[in-house]
C-alpha cells in the first residue's frame, strides 16, 4: 500500500480525535516509582545481562483495553481484555487477538464490529472481574458494575465510564496457531469525553489517569509521566504517533 505524499509513518492521525484513542494506549510510561527508594534511574542500566528461562513477549506497557461486542440473541452482550495492537495510521486499524476458544472470538465473527473502551484507574476491579470471567457463565456488566452505552456509528455496545471510544470494524481476520486468531479492523468513529483533549484534539496525558498491563509481571500500572516525545531530537513537538 502507498502512503500519500508527505505522509510518515511515524505521524499517526495527525488530525482527529481517533490521536488520543491511540496515543492513550501507546507511548506513555508507568508514573510509579521502579526502585527501592521510590526514584527512578536516571542513567541506562549497567547491570549484567542474563536470558531468562523462557521467552516471552516482555513490552511494557501494553494496551489495557476493555473490548464490547454484541452478544447472540438473547445473550448477554460481551466485555472482554484482549491483546490489542495499532495495525496502521493511514487508514487508521487497529487489531485484537482473540482465543479461538474465546467468547469474544465468535461474536467477532458473527458480528463485524466492536467497540475499543480506553479504561481508567478507578475502573482496574471491573477491568479484573471482566478478564477473569466468562459471558457463558454470567453477564459481564452486571458482574463488573459497568454502564452499558451505544456506538455513535457501529452497532456496538459502549462502556459508559470509559472516557475513549473507538468504534471499529472488522476489514480481515487471520488465525494463528496453535490458538489464536486475529482481527484487523477500521477505527470509523472516536469518542472522548471532554477535557480528555485540548483545542487541537491532542490527548492531555496529565489529565487522566489511564493504566496499562505490564507484560511480563502481569500488573497494571497507570500512566502520564512524559519523558519526552516524537521527534525531540531533531525539534520536532508535532508528531502524534
Amino acid at each position: 500500500m502507498t502512503s500519500a505524499p508527505g505522509w510518515s509513518r511515524r505521524r499517526f492521525l495527525e488530525n482527529g480525535p481517533a490521536a488520543a484513542a491511540i496515543t492513550a494506549v501507546w507511548g506513555c510510561t508507568p508514573d510509579e516509582p521502579t526502585q527501592a527508594d521510590g526514584s527512578r534511574p536516571s542513567a541506562p542500566l549497567t547491570a549484567p545481562r542474563r536470558p531468562l528461562a523462557l521467552p516471552g513477549p516482555m513490552l511494557p506497557p501494553v494496551p489495557a483495553i476493555l473490548l464490547t461486542v454484541n452478544g447472540r440473541p438473547g445473550d448477554p452482550d460481551e466485555i472482554s481484555v484482549l491483546w490489542t495492537f495499532v495495525v496502521n495510521g493511514d487508514p487508521p486499524q487497529i487489531g485484537v487477538s482473540a482465543g479461538l476458544e474465546h467468547q469474544a472470538r465468535t461474536l467477532l465473527e458473527l458480528h463485524d464490529e466492536f467497540v475499543l473502551n480506553v479504561p481508567v484507574a478507578s475502573m482496574v476491579e471491573a477491568f479484573d472481574t471482566v478478564d477473569m470471567n466468562s459471558s457463558r457463565v454470567a453477564d459481564k456488566f452486571e458482574l463488573s458494575g459497568l454502564t452499558r452505552g451505544a456506538a455513535t456509528v457501529v452497532d456496538a455496545p459502549t462502556l459508559a465510564e470509559s472516557p475513549i471510544h473507538c468504534e471499529c470494524r472488522i476489514i480481515d481476520s487471520l488465525e494463528v496457531p496453535p490458538e489464536r486468531k486475529l482481527f484487523i479492523a477500521e477505527v470509523v468513529a472516536t469518542t472522548v469525553i471532554e477535557g480528555v483533549v485540548d483545542d487541537d484534539d491532542r490527548l492531555i496525558v496529565p489529565a487522566v489517569d489511564f493504566f496499562g498491563m505490564t507484560a511480563g509481571s502481569g500488573e497494571h500500572y497507570t500512566m502520564g509521566r512524559r519523558v519526552g516525545n516524537i521527534g525531540m531530537t531533531v525539534g520536532r513537538s508535532d508528531i502524534r504517533y
